[in-house]
């Protein structure tokens, strides 16, 4: 079986390669200047390899879809470790604004995100309102005049509001109405004197997390993305979109990736511990799983390229994804054993992507609750069975 892309993608790699190159790293070797990263996100959306889905209008550069092309474009920005079009909370809003947003929205956001003007901070998740999202408490009133909502009640584990300038976040509107129908969606500017953002840090000292307090904050009327009080079908579009990033092949391959390599560098009873043949067997079996998955993606995204049906795989496939990089995750502990533990040595990262792989069945909805989804909407198990299930 042919699974390569062809001669006329090979010519496009060529033309992406060729243009990287040209433009990273920048001339003055500063890979984090906002400066240099936005030069280079400008150019690449005036070639047409970044925002391809994004209408002109909004700052995009309006590509026919074509999975073979963003593959590339994909695979080859990560190689040259060149920015990429994903900033995680960015690429949940944008989506979500051009299917639910104004017109107004879309002008005044979409073009600023895509440029890293704007950054997003995603506030869903609060201390009593995690995998049951619809028990939010943080509330919006509108102020006596009708033109601006002052929101009040706290959010946590939300990434990256340390340095983010926006959220898009959930209140309710109406406490009357039954948990799900009184949900609005807001978009809000955080560095407000009614906004407190407090980092939290993790079992491996990082802080990407926070917990955010809002005291009578406000944000304009207009502010508020799809019909009051329907806020939560909007949120499925975003939760979508999270677990379709989530789901990016690029992660997970380069953790296989990284992981062949450990196991060729970590010796156990002298020799390297690949020659182990629990190791061996184990590698083999992740690669196969996801490399099974990787093509299952092509196949799926074609689908949906070609207004077929696709949505059922893409469910499934975020479970698979993190319950892969947990095995990975796992067979890097057994490798490095004591090592492991040395949250000081040269396997650190090793530590973080364990953490981060149980952290991930988690994030975008945990795995239960997909496994819920999956019986209940792929497999049409009855709900009360469903729920039973999961119980």
């Amino acid at each position: 079986m042919e699974l390569g892309f062809g001669a006329e993608y090979d010519a496009f790699r060529q033309e992406v390669r060729e243009f990287i190159a040209a433009n990273w790293p920048p001339a003055d070797g500063n890979v984090k200047s906002r400066e240099n990263v936005r030069a280079f996100v400008e150019a690449a959306i005036g070639q047409g390899y970044m925002h391809r889905s994004i209408p002109k209008r909004f700052g995009g550069s309006e590509q026919q879809p074509d999975i073979g092309k963003a593959e590339v474009i994909r695979e080859e920005l990560s190689k040259a470790r060149a920015p990429s079009d994903r900033i995680p909370g960015n690429g949940l809003v944008e989506p979500t604004l051009l299917e639910w947003g104004t017109e107004e929205q879309k002008q005044r956001f979409i073009a600023p995100t895509l440029r890293g003007d704007i950054i997003w901070a995603q506030g869903f998740s609060e201390p009593g309102a995690g995998s049951d999202l619809a028990s939010l408490r943080t509330r919006a009133e509108l102020s006596p005049d009708g033109s601006k909502w002052i929101i009040n009640g706290q959010k946590i584990w939300t990434t990256g509001a340390h340095f983010a300038t926006h959220m898009f976040l959930l209140v309710r509107t109406e406490p009357d109405a039954p948990k799900h129908a009184g949900i609005s969606y807001l978009l809000i500017d955080i560095r407000q004197p009614g906004v407190t953002v407090r980092p939290l840090v993790q079992m491996t000292r990082q802080k990407e997390f926070n917990e955010v307090f809002f005291d009578n904050a406000e944000t304009p009327v207009d502010m508020l993305v799809g019909e009051r009080g329907k806020g939560w079908n909007v949120t499925r579009s975003t939760l979508k979109h999270e677990r379709s990033g989530i789901a990016a092949m690029t992660w997970p391959l380069s953790m296989f990736r990284d992981l062949v390599k450990l196991a060729k560098e970590v010796e156990r009873d002298g020799r390297p511990a690949i020659k182990d043949v629990r190791v061996r067997e184990e590698l083999a079996a992740i690669e196969g799983e996801l490399l099974s998955i990787v093509y299952s993606t092509y196949r799926s995204v074609s689908l949906e390229v070609h207004g077929q049906e696709g949505e059922t795989f893409t469910t499934m496939r975020k479970l698979y994804m993190t319950e892969l990089a947990g095995r990975m995750g796992k067979l890097a502990r057994d490798i490095l054993e004591d090592d492991f533990t040395d949250m000081g040595g040269a396997r650190l990262k090793w530590i973080e992507r364990f953490m981060i792989s149980l952290s991930m069945s988690i994030a975008g909805g945990t795995s239960n609750i997909q496994r819920n989804i999956i019986a209940e909407r792929v497999l049409g198990l009855p709900r009360d069975r469903v729920q039973g299930a999961g119980s």
